[in-house]
């Protein structure tokens, strides 16, 4: 299976970290050793001083699929959950002043938070789901997917025109504002809809 984020696609994070609001969708990928282990911490990586949790909406891909249209999107994928694309915000600035690619700042052992998948049959409307994301109970990442610039069919269509979709692959789907540094002794719990799917300590 393949971890596909996407970057950039809630204009307030897009303000937050001053980038330019892009024109389609930003597309990078982590491999699936990023993925952190069920009951295993996030340790944080010694190359790095400053990591971000970037809390998303992640969908499971259910069937393969290539040049989908955005139409028939919805028939690729049965389950949500939300997680965290960890991020070494130091080591990425470093790598975007040099214009070179983001993934040792992004793809690294661990950086791929998976929670709980939940039915999307669940929900009203995919287009419309609020998520958020609590640091020793405290919110701090709070979003609803009406504010994408590229909603999660959209995206699906798009990222298929470049890879073929395969069961099992992963969609992580934009954070919203509120990205900040974590630290040890921090636990992070994620929640869509009011459901908990996730809890991680940090180490």
């Amino acid at each position: 299976m393949k971890i596909i984020c996407i970057g950039r696609n809630y204009a307030s994070h897009i303000e937050e970290l001053k980038n330019e609001r892009p024109t389609e969708p930003v597309v990078f990928m982590k491999p699936d050793s990023a993925i952190l282990l069920k009951q295993h911490p996030f340790v944080i990586p010694e190359f790095s001083e400053d990591i971000h949790h970037e809390i998303e909406l992640i969908v499971k891909i259910s069937k393969v699929g290539k040049y989908i249209e955005p139409k028939f999107a919805h028939k690729y994928y049965e389950e949500v959950s939300v997680g965290i694309d960890f991020t070494a915000r130091d080591l990425q600035a470093k790598l975007k002043e040099k214009g070179l690619p983001w993934e040792k700042a992004k793809a690294f052992d661990g950086s791929a938070v998976i929670g709980e998948f939940l039915p999307k049959s669940q929900f009203v409307s995919l287009e419309n789901v609020t998520f958020e994301l609590t640091n020793n109970n405290s919110i701090v990442q709070k979003g609803n997917t009406n504010r994408m610039l590229w909603n999660v069919d959209e995206l699906i269509s798009y990222v298929s025109q470049f890879f073929t979709l395969k069961i099992g692959d992963i969609i992580f789907t934009g954070t919203p504002e509120g990205v900040a540094a974590v630290n040890p002794d921090d636990v992070l719990e994620g929640f869509l809809e009011g459901n908990k799917l996730f809890r991680i300590q940090v180490k």
